[in-house]
Parts: structure tokens; sequence; C-alpha cells
């Protein structure tokens, strides 16, 4: 799935990354937890979370994740937005809760990463 038609599922606002919607998520993992994304993410994926922090876009830039969506309308601070566009990320943030972000994009076709058979 395109990250334009991420943005369009969940009426998201883009915060970095706007020259980057072309680009192809296969699969979507939600969590706040960093330690499960170190554990299961693949690469490829998008990631939403709630959490708002560095630490956030190290992981995913560790794991190979181009594309975060901030659910609960949360944003990054400015320094946060800075490190993601070093890494070239897309960052979005939507007014969805995790549920039914992931509900909506499993529903347009995203499967969970664990589906993935690379």
């Amino acid at each position: 799935m395109k990250l334009s038609e991420v943005k369009e599922i969940l009426n998201a606002k883009v915060i970095t990354g706007e020259e980057f919607l072309d680009r192809e998520v296969k699969s979507a993992f939600g969590s706040d937890l960093m330690s499960d994304v170190l554990a299961f993410v693949k690469d490829q994926a998008l990631l939403l979370t709630g959490l708002v922090n560095g630490q956030v876009v190290r992981t995913a830039e560790m794991m190979d994740i181009k594309a975060i969506v901030f659910v609960r309308g949360k944003e990054p601070t400015e320094d946060i937005a800075e490190l993601a566009k070093e890494y070239s990320m897309v960052i979005m943030s939507t007014d969805y809760t995790l549920y039914p972000s992931c509900g909506k994009l499993y529903m347009a076709g995203l499967i969970p990463d664990e589906e993935r058979v690379d």
C-alpha cells in the first residue's frame, strides 16, 4: 500500500516526508512498546504508535521502517521531526486511536506484520 493511501484512509496530517508518499509499505504494526517493535517487525512496515519520543524514530530507523503514524492526534516535537527528516522518514498524525487506525488499514488490505511471508 502506498503511504498516500495510508494518509487518505486515516485522514492523517503529514508532518515530515511529504515527498515520500509514493513509497510502499508491505505491512503494519501497532505498538507503544519499542521492545515489541524490535522483536517482531520486518522491514518496510508501517509503525503506528501513541508513543512520541526520539526513541521511536531511532527504533524505526534501525528496523528499516520508513513511516510512522502517531495516533490520538499526537505530534512530534521539532527535534523529533528533525531526526525523522535526517532519516528520510515519513511521519504522520491521525486523530484516530490505535485500534481503529489498525482496523481501517486492515480493512483496506494492509496486512499485519506477522502475516507477511517474505
